[in-house]
């Protein structure tokens, strides 16, 4: 008989959102078990830009707050972490789209973040590798990059001994308890379902759809960019409800390196790289660098982000079960939000009043009922 382990909190899925949950939940006393099914998921995939985005107003709540978490935490993390405070160049191409720029700044301002608008010339003279034309840009200095899957180590390893962690796939949920694909069952008053994609099968609905996404990455070479460089029509491909789009992103990675995004396709749970979906993001990116063409690429990949219908995430407790809760479907913004992801689950955990309104994020909205009283 396959002999079971108990907890006082239990969080599915050993990604950045996962091991923050983990991570805060254990900062404020709880001995928690983490299950990791040990095979690479959207954190792996992911670009590990610490971006406020602002496309609605609780998305930019939930990303300006978790911003402030991360700070309070970079300068403790180990160099393996690839902290870079970089900031985010948004480029315009053209003249029309500086009002786009305008209009963060000032919604930006509203939660406290730092930002200016820039003309042609200085965002030459800050980035020469741009090509020449481009209309202006906003400069976000406060934004930065992580290697998001060192973090979710490093937030494990940080926590020490109140969190084990418990190689294995969740194959069912009962009342308080996860039950392993090898029989185990891990049992707690309070279960955190982080898993992604994985969680529809765990909650037999579905409630997330995938988001397919393409990266490069070059070789090695002088350093060239410095900031995390995102066009300013980024917005509108990242939060499209269906079809196939590319935007221009480019991250300068700390060993020389440039990482190239991005993309987004619907309907489609295949990990395979779409040949002309990778050669339209790479011209894109092209248009904006044209000296790319120049560099040596030698690794494309892709990964499924988790998005929720709405394009928030779910964050809080499931409206039929009071021992369990969902930190699922954060898109493109998992690493960004993380810290804040989990700090808002903890505050619900503990019956404590958020440090932000948490209500947009709350699963119950999902399941069109009211939240069971936890």
């Amino acid at each position: 008989m396959v002999t079971g382990r108990c907890a006082e909190a239990i969080v599915i899925g050993a990604g950045i959102i996962g091991a923050a949950c983990a991570w805060r939940l254990a900062q404020e006393g709880h001995r928690v078990l983490l299950v990791d099914n040990q095979r690479p998921g959207a954190t792996a995939a992911g670009m590990g830009h610490l971006v406020c985005m602002d496309d609605n107003p609780a998305e930019l709540a939930l990303s300006a707050y978790s911003l402030q978490l991360w700070r309070d935490v970079v300068d403790r993390m180990p160099e393996s972490c690839a902290w870079r405070g970089c900031g985010t160049l948004w480029l315009a191409e053209r003249e029309d789209e500086m009002a786009i720029a305008e209009l963060k700044l000032r919604r930006m301002a509203e939660y406290g973040v730092l930002s200016e608008t820039l003309g042609a010339e200085q965002v030459t003279r800050l980035e020469p590798m741009l090509r020449p034309g481009l209309a202006g840009g906003l400069r976000v200095p406060g934004d930065g990059i992580v290697y998001a899957p060192n973090v979710a180590r490093w937030l494990q390893t940080d926590a020490g001994a109140a969190i084990g962690v418990v190689a294995g796939e969740a194959v069912m949920l009962e009342d308080q308890t996860v039950v392993l694909a090898s029989g185990e069952r891990l049992t707690a008053p309070v279960v955190v379902l982080a898993c992604g994609l994985q969680a529809d099968r765990l909650l037999a609905q579905p409630l997330l759809k995938a988001k397919k996404g393409h990266l490069a990455i070059t070789d090695r070479y002088p350093r060239q960019v410095r900031h995390q460089l995102v066009e300013l029509g980024y917005g509108a491909s990242a939060h499209a409800c269906d079809g196939t789009s590319v935007a221009f992103n480019v991250q300068a990675r700390p060993t020389g390196q440039l990482l190239i995004g991005s993309s987004r396709q619907f309907g489609t749970l295949d990990t395979d790289i779409d040949m002309p979906i990778l050669a339209a993001m790479l011209a894109r990116a092209q248009t904006f660098l044209p000296a790319l063409a120049q560099l040596n690429i030698i690794r494309c990949w892709t990964g499924l982000r988790a998005a929720s219908a709405d394009g928030l995430p779910l964050l809080g407790p499931h409206p039929q079960h009071s021992w369990l809760w969902l930190a699922l479907g954060h898109e493109g913004l998992g690493v960004t939000t993380a810290l804040g992801s989990a700090a808002l689950i903890a505050a619900q955990i503990q019956n404590h009043r958020p440090a932000i309104d948490d209500t947009p994020y709350l699963a119950a909205r999902m399941f069109g009922t009211e939240v069971l009283s936890v």
